[in-house]
């Protein structure tokens, strides 16, 4: 009977393009999914079935078949394909949400939230003015003193630099001799050179306490608190917090001068705009304080650089109080950067003096300012 209907179905449709995607024989299901052109004799319409897809359409005629074909040949096809869409249909009405949404709901970000929303409430100062104190008042807490470490750090770095170099003359001198004795390879006794020169700096660093991944505990602090600051504002802009949408109302009229409300992006571009300078003023000071650049601090100082320019358009597309707090953010990191370099401070601190230090840095810095960026005439 079966293949009595399949050699008429030919007469009236023409079934195609069957595919069987996925088999899961552990759970012993079977995931299909199957395309059928069904096309009538005449020619006059035709229509498809896909299994897994919510929008299933199927012509009356080729409901029939349908059922034919897996009633006669497959029964257990058909339920198992019937099922399998059914599956399908709930998996994809499942919305799971992503990284950002765990982001955003995340403990830090509550906590960030709640910090900004306690000094709002706590001094009844504008939402403007608490976003600006605030961002003082968590660099001088927070990041204020872990720069001060990291260029505590970076000093006694660099007053080890001619020690090192004088063990390594040495030790250059002893591979040398044993390698014309023991018959070393030019390759081997390269091998050696490296690795105690490795072991000899690396107890240098825990003698003077000094580790180059101690100097890089402001980035891993500094960026997780920049997004947390950033996100928590953001939710609070546009009230997906579970606080209440009075938040909010301050926020859109707790603005000033050009912009009143911050919850809606800065439509002049004069914050965004501002950002990007006193980003590139950073970087530009960092670059003019040191006297030559390696080739990989050159791409890096570009890298920062390209950064700096592609914040301008990010920063005119998001709520005016998140921009607000990056300008207030970047504008204290020029303040702060300026005062690493007075030598008061510094001593305050008990940063080791190095050959790189400078009783006059303000004027250094404006000298090399403008011999770089003067117009030669």
């Amino acid at each position: 009977m079966c293949c009595g209907l399949l050699c008429k179905m030919p007469n009236m449709y023409s079934l195609s393009n069957w595919y069987i995607l996925q088999q899961r024989t552990t759970k012993r299901t079977f995931c299909l999914v199957a395309t059928f052109s069904f096309k009538y004799s005449n020619g006059n319409s035709n229509s498809d079935l896909k299994c897994g897809d919510s929008s299933t359409r199927l012509g009356t005629n080729s409901k029939h078949l349908f059922r034919m074909f897996f009633g006669c040949c497959a029964p257990h096809l058909g339920r198992t394909l019937t099922s399998a869409c059914k599956l399908s249909s709930a998996s994809v009405s499942t919305d799971w949400p992503g990284w950002y949404e765990y982001l955003a709901d995340s403990a830090p970000v509550h906590v960030t939230q709640d910090f900004l929303v306690g000094v709002q409430q706590l001094s009844g100062l504008p939402w403007w003015a608490t976003i600006i104190c605030s961002t003082i008042a968590i660099r001088a807490v927070i990041t204020l003193p872990l720069a001060a470490y990291q260029l505590y750090v970076i000093a006694k770095i660099e007053n080890l630099q001619p020690e090192i170099e004088n063990l390594a003359k040495h030790l250059r001198y002893e591979v040398s001799f044993h390698a014309k004795q023991q018959g070393w390879s030019e390759k081997l006794a390269r091998f050696h050179f490296k690795k105690n020169l490795r072991r000899i700096i690396s107890e240098l660093y825990i003698r003077d306490n000094c580790h180059p991944f101690k100097a890089s505990l402001l980035i891993w602090v500094q960026i997780p608190l920049w997004v947390f600051v950033s996100i928590a504002l953001r939710n609070l802009s546009l009230g997906i917090t579970g606080l209440e949408t009075a938040i909010q109302t301050d926020l859109a009229v707790g603005g000033t001068l050009w912009f009143p409300n911050l919850t809606l992006p800065d439509s002049t571009w004069i914050l965004p705009v501002s950002l990007g300078l006193i980003n590139l003023l950073i970087v530009e000071m960092s670059t003019l304080r040191k006297a030559e650049l390696s080739k990989y601090q050159k791409y890096t100082t570009n890298f920062i650089r390209g950064i700096s320019l592609v914040m301008i358009p990010i920063a005119a597309g998001v709520p005016t109080s998140m921009s607000l707090y990056w300008f207030t953010s970047s504008f204290v990191g020029v303040g702060q950067n300026l005062l690493m370099c007075s030598p008061s401070f510094r001593h305050l601190c008990r940063i080791p003096k190095t050959k790189s230090f400078s009783d006059t840095p303000y004027k250094d810095l404006l000298a090399s300012f403008i011999t770089k960026y003067s117009i030669k005439k």
